[in-house]
């Protein structure tokens, strides 16, 4: 018997291009229409109860709520509003999506359908490619477990597991996810992906790496048009020869920039500095970091390492070129010398240290001020050299023996030298002054030599005056004790600093720096669904909630795609 055509019962809203009703569809509604039947035969042994329809010149055609399908054979269930669809199949919904395939069977009850043999999924934005495919039309959902690949205008798109929502035109890939672009490649544990827009989510384990960076991160946004996202769990930005860590990184490939907020660490691979801070720029084109809230630079000089703080960092320069600046409050330490004052600038190529504004310099037991201080190193091997105190420049320490006195120098200008980074060497110029204690053998109080003169070179050892020579017409003499008062024993411009001195890598912030109040971080919220999410290990769960942290303060506003409840 030949099936011509059935007409249709009722009209059908093309339901795969718009929400569908609150309204539970009847069953009449939900059933299974057959448009044209072509060859009709029964099988009741092989296919008990069910129509089998064959093509002629044309294919089979059914209907179901608005969605067309085509193949060349056909088994259909009526009672049971099932069908097995066999051979070339085409399933049309609306002018958007169409599906192709070897077979399908699908329940009109259920409106869920199975589609196998070399499943293709199109729409105006993207093909799927994938071995089943398993489509929900309730719930306007399609999901494949064995391997998928999608491709759209820009991007390659590979994952064993995914899911597509075709209302809000978006993939969740699970498992084994991979983005192929002729620009960068993105791998990652689990990815949200938008069709239209192409931004993608990030959740897990997830890799970008483009031609001039490498991003890694455990949740973040990723913009795959202009190379632009962040990353807000566990993210490192390799970028030209800078590492950027930090609770959330921003990165920009076209402005060539990247921030961080929060714990931040950015390490010079080439001169093996590290910088951290709670918020931090880097400029890639001008090779330069920008860094404040508790920030502080360290480097190792000598095997040990040199700490600088400042209430801002700024470091610019090829590697070799390097220039660091502290600006405001600027501190540093290392071992055998540290030092603070308004602001300190510090040029690789020379290597020299400028500390501008009230300086006070400290090696071992001496103090040294002045209103500028230069501090030379070897620019190849970085060993501290020698010194320069510029105008009213000053030295004391305190007496070693009587633990009261203070031997004390000024003059004009100040130069030092360094042996072995500690202060052997001092001559101060111009208008020079000088008290100092005597000793003999026996650490008994000679006298206390108050002098003036021209010229002063003084040779220390372990901060006590082992060796000093006066020139040109010295004017002074050595008091006894008793016979210079105290008020007499101290330099016109004393000020004794002990109480600010760094003695630790800890000293270098103050009280607002350890008490800096972190900005909140806003997550990318989890997409998983309640049902998904219960399923898994406390640990894991526990991991994909929101961290409460947020986007940097100076990068670009999140996407606005539309972030539907879970569940």
């Amino acid at each position: 018997m030949r099936v011509r055509k059935y007409l249709l019962a009722l009209c059908s809203s093309l339901i795969f291009s718009m929400p569908l009703s609150a309204q539970e569809p009847s069953a009449e509604e939900r059933q299974i229409n057959i448009v044209y039947g072509a060859n009709f035969t029964k099988d009741e042994e092989q296919f008990p109860g069910a129509s089998l329809f064959s093509k002629d010149n044309r294919q089979v055609q059914f209907e179901h709520e608005g969605a067309n399908l085509w193949c060349d054979v056909a088994i259909f269930y009526q009672k049971e509003n099932r069908l097995k669809a066999i051979g070339n199949i085409r399933l049309q919904q609306g002018d958007s999506i169409q599906l192709n395939s070897g077979r399908i069977d699908f329940d009109g009850n259920k409106s869920l359908a199975k589609a196998w043999e070399r499943v293709v999924l199109r729409n105006p934005e993207m093909t799927l490619r994938t071995d089943t495919l398993y489509w929900d039309r309730a719930l306007q959902e399609s999901y494949y477990n064995s391997g998928g690949t999608i491709v759209d205008s820009a991007n390659t798109l590979t994952s064993k597991k995914g899911r597509y929502f075709m209302i809000p035109k978006k993939y969740r890939f699970l498992d084994s996810v991979k983005i192929n672009n002729p620009e960068y490649t993105l791998e990652s544990k689990q990815l949200d992906y938008y069709t239209t827009s192409r931004n993608a989510y990030m959740y897990g384990p997830s890799t970008i790496t483009g031609d001039t960076y490498k991003i890694y991160c455990e949740r973040g946004f990723y913009d795959t048009k202009i190379e632009s996202g962040y990353g807000i769990k566990n993210t490192r930005i390799d970028y030209n020869d800078r590492i950027i860590e930090g609770d959330s990184v921003y990165f920009d490939k076209a402005s060539e920039f990247a921030s961080a907020t929060n714990n931040i660490k950015v390490t010079d691979t080439v001169n093996q500095g590290v910088i951290r801070a709670h918020y931090a720029e880097v400029f890639k084109a001008k090779d330069s970091v920008f860094a404040t809230k508790r920030a502080v630079s360290v480097s190792l000089v000598e095997k040990d390492s040199l700490y600088m703080h400042g209430d801002t960092l700024m470091i610019t320069g090829k590697p070799d070129q390097r220039i660091l600046r502290a600006f405001r409050n600027a501190k540093f330490y290392k071992t055998d010398l540290s030092g603070k004052c308004d602001s300190i600038h510090y040029e690789q190529r020379t290597g020299v240290t400028q500390m501008v504004t009230d300086p006070v310099l400290w090696n071992l037991e001496n103090q040294m001020t002045g209103d500028s201080i230069h501090l030379l190193s070897d620019s190849e091997t970085q060993k501290l050299d020698s010194l320069k105190v510029l105008n009213n420049a000053f030295i004391i320490s305190l007496d070693s023996v009587s633990k009261t006195g203070y031997n004390q120098a000024k003059g004009k200008d100040l130069f030092g030298q360094f042996i072995e980074n500690e202060l052997k060497i001092v001559d101060l110029v111009k208008n020079t002054e000088v008290i100092y204690y005597m000793y003999n053998d026996d650490n008994e109080l000679i006298g206390i030599n108050k002098t003036i003169c021209s010229a002063i070179q003084m040779k220390l050892d372990s901060s006590d005056i082992e060796e000093i020579t006066f020139f040109t017409d010295p004017d002074g003499d050595i008091f006894p004790e008793k016979e210079l008062p105290l008020n007499s024993r101290k330099l016109k411009g004393f000020i004794w600093r002990g109480d600010e001195r760094i003695r630790t890598k800890d000293d270098i912030f103050d009280e607002d720096d350890n008490n800096i109040e972190l900005v909140r971080i806003e997550g990318v919220d989890h997409p998983l669904d309640a049902l998904e999410e219960e399923n898994l290990p406390e640990d894991e769960r526990t991991l994909l909630q929101p961290n409460g942290q947020a986007i940097l303060e100076k990068q670009k506003p999140r996407p606005s795609e539309p972030s539907e409840p879970d569940g």
